[in-house]
């Protein structure tokens, strides 16, 4: 039935895979780590977020360029396959096939805390910056499918408090209100054709 994708429970999930867009002016862009800089750029935010300097902006990229296959490649797996998956089929989710892609979720969380984070209070340095940003909100979607993958990783949960003290606890809740409120979606508030469409993509995983 039309308009049930534009109901604000779908949005929530929408959001989450559907690449966003920016228009200013006459322009516009897609992909949001470019929104990101575009953002950051145009609005001369404070040096820290995308750094002047060489070598930590090359950090900062260093860190967007990986994530996408990586924490937002195999973060989202989990929380499309252990959310969403068992809502369009109506089955429950088969055991083997949530080790395997949470497996996944833990090499790559591994990767992040030897290569990216190191012994460093950031991803570029002694200062928060667009890539702990952009890593920290693609983290929460595991946790939002009830994957609190903090617990055992003292080095990641002191990191994320770090970064919510910097970006400032309230505002980093009501940003992700959200994905939190995702458990109560039902498979009746998406469209069918969209449905279908995310059923097939996710049995092909």
């Amino acid at each position: 039935s039309s308009g049930q994708h534009r109901t604000e429970e779908f949005q929530k999930v929408n959001s989450l895979m559907k690449v966003p867009a920016l228009k200013d002016g006459s322009f516009t862009l897609a992909e949001s780590i470019a929104i990101l800089l575009y953002l950051a750029r145009k609005f001369k935010t404070p040096d820290h977020w995308y750094p002047s300097d060489l070598q930590k902006r090359a950090r900062v990229d260093e860190y967007l360029s990986w994530q996408h296959a990586n924490i937002r490649g195999k973060g989202s797996k989990v929380f499309l396959t252990k959310v969403l998956l068992p809502l369009l089929t109506g089955q429950p989710l088969p055991p083997e096939k949530l080790e395997g892609i949470t497996e996944e979720l833990n090499v790559v969380l591994k990767q992040f805390e030897d290569k990216f984070l190191q012994d460093k209070p950031f991803i570029a340095g002694s200062e928060v910056s667009l890539a702990d940003l952009v890593a920290l909100v693609e983290l929460m979607q595991p946790v939002a499918a009830g994957y609190d993958l903090f617990e055992d990783r003292p080095k990641l949960a002191e990191w994320r408090r770090r970064v919510e003290e910097a970006v400032g606890k309230q505002l980093f809740q009501e940003a992700h209100e959200g994905i939190f409120n995702i458990k109560n979606l039902t498979a009746d508030k998406i469209a069918p054709e969209l449905r279908e469409h995310f059923k097939h993509q996710l049995l092909k995983q």
